[in-house]
C-alpha cells in the first residue's frame, strides 16, 4: 500500500484527497500545514502531494528532495521561480507540477496542444474561465496550463504572446496572441473553454467541473503513478500515457 503525504492537508482539496485515498488502497501517511515543519512527513511517506501555498513550495521541495521523496505539485498562483525551483528538485526525484488533477482536463490539454499544432496562426486562441466567488487567482492555474499547451502546439512561449484581459480601446487583436479571460462568481467549481476561431468557423473545447472530488481522485491517481517515476519533472498527461 502506497503512503500518501498532503502538504495543506487541512484545505478543501487536502481533506479532499484523503477521503479519495481508500478507493485506491493508498494509505494516508499524515498531514503537514502552516507553520509546521515538512520533513518528517517527507521522510514517512512514499509520495507527497503539495496543494499548500506557493510561499511554502520552496520548503516543501526542499525537504522532498532531501527524503528522495516524489512529489505532486497541484499548488497554483506559481511564478518563474518557482518553476526554477520545480526544475532543480526534479533533478534528484520526480516531480509531477500540474494547475490541475482532473484527468479530463489533462486530455483536453494534449487535445489543445494538438489542436494549435495543425491549425496555424491564422486561428486566433481565447482561453475562458469561471470559477468560484472565493478564488483568489486569474487566471486559473488551469487556464495557464491549457495556454502553456496552446504555445507549445505552436512551438511558441506563453510569455511572449500571451494577453490577460482587454479593456478600453486595445486595439485590433494582434496575431498569434494567446487570449485569457477570467469570471468570478456564485459557487462554481471550475469551467474552462479554449476557442479556435478562424475565418467563417470556431472550435470549442470545453471542460466543466461539476464536483470538487475529481480534482481528488486525480491527484491520488497522479500520486501513486509518479511513485514510480525515476527523477524528472513530469505533468499529468503523462498519467493517462499520452
Amino acid at each position: 500500500m502506497t503512503a500518501i503525504g498532503i502538504y495543506g492537508s487541512l484545505g478543501r482539496m487536502g481533506q479532499s484527497i484523503v477521503a479519495a485515498m481508500p478507493a485506491y488502497n493508498a494509505e494516508h501517511a499524515g498531514g503537514v500545514d502552516v507553520g509546521e515543519d515538512p520533513a518528517p512527513l517527507a521522510r514517512a511517506s512514499d509520495v507527497l502531494v503539495d496543494f499548500s501555498s506557493p510561499a511554502a513550495l520552496e520548503a516543501h521541495l526542499a525537504a522532498a528532495r532531501a527524503a528522495g521523496t516524489p512529489i505532486v505539485v497541484g499548488t497554483t498562483g506559481l511564478n518563474q521561480r518557482h518553476h526554477d525551483l520545480i526544475d532543480a528538485a526534479a533533478a534528484d526525484i520526480a516531480v509531477l507540477q500540474t494547475g490541475n488533477t482532473s484527468l479530463g482536463v489533462a486530455l483536453l490539454s494534449a487535445l489543445v496542444r494538438d489542436a494549435a499544432a495543425r491549425l496555424g496562426l491564422d486561428w486566433d486562441i481565447e482561453v475562458a474561465e469561471m470559477h468560484h466567488r472565493d478564488k483568489v487567482d486569474a487566471p486559473s492555474g488551469t487556464a495557464l496550463m491549457l495556454g502553456e499547451a496552446a504555445a507549445e502546439g505552436r512551438q511558441m512561449l506563453l510569455s511572449e504572446t500571451s494577453v490577460v484581459g482587454r479593456a478600453g480601446l486595445v486595439g485590433a487583436r494582434a496575431r498569434g496572441t494567446i487570449g485569457f479571460s477570467s469570471l468570478r462568481g456564485g459557487t462554481v467549481v471550475g469551467d474552462h473553454m479554449v476557442v479556435f476561431a478562424g475565418e467563417g468557423e470556431r472550435i470549442e473545447l470545453s471542460h466543466r467541473a461539476e464536483d470538487r472530488a475529481i480534482f481528488a481522485r486525480g491527484a491520488v491517481q497522479a500520486a501513486l503513478w509518479l511513485a514510480a517515476q525515476p527523477p524528472g519533472r513530469y505533468a499529468m498527461d503523462q498519467v493517462l500515457g499520452l
